[in-house]
């Protein structure tokens, strides 16, 4: 590839994705996210339990016409407290989901795996390591929505990195395999 390019390519990468350390030459090919889906199900979830809790109120309130003002009052007080909660909740797994990601670069790969706001992680392999990229659907939800597993095995000690919950397409597995594959005949 052009010199030029490569520099154009890395300069757009560095601005892209400020918190990557790429190396002089480097430069993103694939940034992967999880699948749309969760973020779905995550506001899904709130609402629900959002509906939930609403319900139960007014039927307290409703069904207790004899409720003293002080009574009424730590109802609404309780309340606030559970649709704050939930709303926190949605904030905490909001961040969560976008704190998950997998990069690809001409180089490595790079995985952000958040499973809470304070339990973080960064993999990071080296393509010339990976031996096999897969990608797999299992059951009803994951054909219907279009989501899946991508796998990375590497050669060796034979780890498997995986990333749960993504929706890459076919062409984009072709994609990653073909760039595998060419950094391997290179080195």
């Amino acid at each position: 590839m052009d010199k030029n390019l490569i520099q154009i390519r890395h300069d757009r990468s560095v601005k892209d994705f400020p918190y990557l350390k790429l190396e002089e030459d480097e430069y993103v090919e694939f940034a992967f996210k999880r699948a749309k889906i969760c973020f779905m199900l995550i506001f899904g979830g709130v609402a629900a339990g959002l509906i939930v809790v609403l319900a139960v109120f007014l039927l307290v309130i409703m069904s207790q016409a004899t409720i003293d003002p002080m009574g009424r009052n730590f109802m609404y007080i309780l309340l606030a407290i559970l649709v704050i909660t939930a709303l926190i909740a949605a904030y905490v797994a909001t961040m969560v989901f976008k704190g998950n990601k997998l990069f690809l670069t001409n180089k490595h790969a790079v995985q952000y795996i958040m499973k809470s706001p304070l339990a973080t992680s960064v993999n990071i392999i080296d393509l010339v390591s990976v031996e096999d990229a897969s990608y797999s659907q299992s059951g009803v939800l994951q054909t219907f929505f279009k989501y899946g597993t991508l796998r990375l095995s590497t050669v060796g000690d034979e780890t498997t990195y995986t990333f749960p919950f993504s929706d890459i397409t076919p062409s984009e597995l072709k994609a990653v395999s073909k760039l595998i594959s060419s950094k391997k005949q290179k080195d």
